[in-house]
């Protein structure tokens, strides 16, 4: 059984189908429509919820780079500048898993 948070940070399909409508079904980066994922901006790894806000289209190759190459800093900054000017009230704050305290 999955926990609250890996539940949180999964992308569930509906919202994976709202994302590739969003970015017209290309890499948000390089503009091709081929080998595509959706990557978080915020990593799963770091918490990152599998929200609309915090999703975009990828090429395998340009999330190959944001995840691992020189390029990684150029292409968060292009990512953020995206998200930003979609969502009016975007906020890095409200992309990552917040455990609840009782």
């Amino acid at each position: 059984m999955k926990s609250k948070r890996s539940r949180a940070c999964d992308v569930l399909p509906g919202v994976r189908a709202k994302v590739l409508e969003r970015d017209n079904g290309r890499c948000i980066l390089c503009g091709t429509n081929y080998n595509l994922t959706i990557a978080h901006y915020i990593s799963r790894a770091n918490g990152g919820l599998g929200i609309e806000e915090n999703l975009v289209c990828l090429c395998l190759c340009c999330h190959h780079d944001t995840d691992q190459s020189i390029k990684r800093s150029f292409n968060i900054l292009a990512i953020k500048g995206y998200l930003k000017s979609i969502y009016e009230n975007w906020d890095e704050n409200k992309l990552k898993y917040r455990k609840e305290i009782n």
